[in-house]
């Protein structure tokens, strides 16, 4: 898997995220400044966390706006796979690469603690080495988590399978008190209609490692590693 990983002024995820893609594919990823626009040879595009351009107007709205989201567009339309994650998922419902809006927490707070999600589908890169319906624990550390789209949008999110990810207790039940932030359905993370881009505000990167605390985050990356296989010899 040859995975490239998107800097822009105030990320501070890069380097967790680069380990756990190394660690999943034995590939050192590319890191590739914002004003770069060529991402020929790549497998997987990733929008790491953080705190792009300070949040300052709204969070991703300035970086949506960088050279380097052009050619991401065109990598997703190339069929792609690109992986958005906390400012990641911000950015690119910004740049409209997803649907919806991720707004303050409803708390008003910022938010950072374990959570759990539950695992919604498994016919997808992104969550094929997990079960369907597993629960999984990943750290949440935002202040605009908040996912939100109208109702037709989510309709059509629920309608067609596209919901990654869910907030839930650890045993796995939909609650208000497992929603932090106060998503919309308790959305956690939201896949593209070719289910090759995946937007989601918990840090999988942060659990793929006993030193870490636990590997609930690893099966993410080892599904991508498996399935996005880069020098693959000819049939």
């Amino acid at each position: 898997m040859k995975a490239g990983i998107v800097v822009f002024p105030g990320i501070n995820r890069e380097r967790d995220m680069a380990i756990a893609l190394e660690r999943a594919s034995g590939r050192k990823p590319r890191m590739i400044w914002h004003r770069e626009t060529d991402l020929q040879g790549l497998d997987l595009v990733v929008i790491p966390g953080g705190f792009s351009y300070g949040d300052y107007l709204r969070c991703g709205a300035m970086a949506a706006q960088s050279p380097v989201m052009d050619s991401i567009r065109a990598h997703a339309a190339r069929g792609g796979h690109v992986l958005g994650v906390c400012n990641g998922f911000q950015i690119m419902v910004e740049a409209q690469l997803l649907p919806g809006a991720l707004l303050r927490n409803a708390s008003l707070r910022f938010l950072s603690m374990d959570c759990h999600l539950r695992v919604e589908r498994t016919d997808t890169d992104f969550t094929a080495h997990y079960q369907r319906g597993q629960v999984i624990r990943a750290p949440m550390a935002h202040g605009d988590g908040n996912y939100f789209a109208d109702d037709a949008t989510l309709d059509r999110l629920e309608g067609e399978g596209l919901v990654a990810f869910r907030y839930v207790e650890p045993d796995g039940t939909v609650t208000p008190a497992a929603n932090r932030n106060g998503s919309v359905r308790n959305i956690a993370g939201i896949l593209s209609p070719n289910r090759r881009i995946l937007g989601l505000m918990p840090h999988p990167e942060d659990l793929v490692d006993p030193l870490m605390g636990g590997t609930d985050g690893a099966p993410l990356f080892e599904g991508l590693a498996a399935s996005l296989v880069s020098d693959r010899p000819a049939a």
